[in-house]
């Protein structure tokens, strides 16, 4: 969420701000590192760079943690296939897609 722009950080306002301010200036010094991002705006190049990279931020956050073991167990499609203990479906899919559900809506 914070990486898309969707967060709802309802911590401390001058955190936000400088949180907010980092990371305009990365994802501006990645659209000016790549020349197929240059008519992005800012907020589509977040969203691009989240489709990139969801996968491997998914499993930086939920392999090596037990405790996320509550939202891994099923994978999305019809079968409804299990993860069997591991941070990934068949293929190497996230099994969730909670990072598309709005947040006030997963608490």
């Amino acid at each position: 969420d914070i990486i898309r722009g969707k967060d709802l950080f309802l911590g401390h306002q001058q955190r936000k701000r400088k949180l907010e301010e980092r990371l305009q200036k990365m994802f501006h010094n990645i659209k000016e590192n790549n020349n197929k991002l240059g008519r992005l705006s800012i907020e589509e190049v977040r969203e691009y760079w989240w489709d990139a990279n969801r996968l491997e931020v998914w499993k930086a956050i939920t392999c090596g943690h037990p405790g996320g073991k509550y939202f891994r167990h099923t994978c999305n499609g019809g079968e409804r296939t299990q993860t069997q203990d591991n941070c990934q479906c068949a293929g190497g899919t996230v099994p969730t897609y909670f990072d598309y559900v709005p947040q006030y809506l997963r608490w």
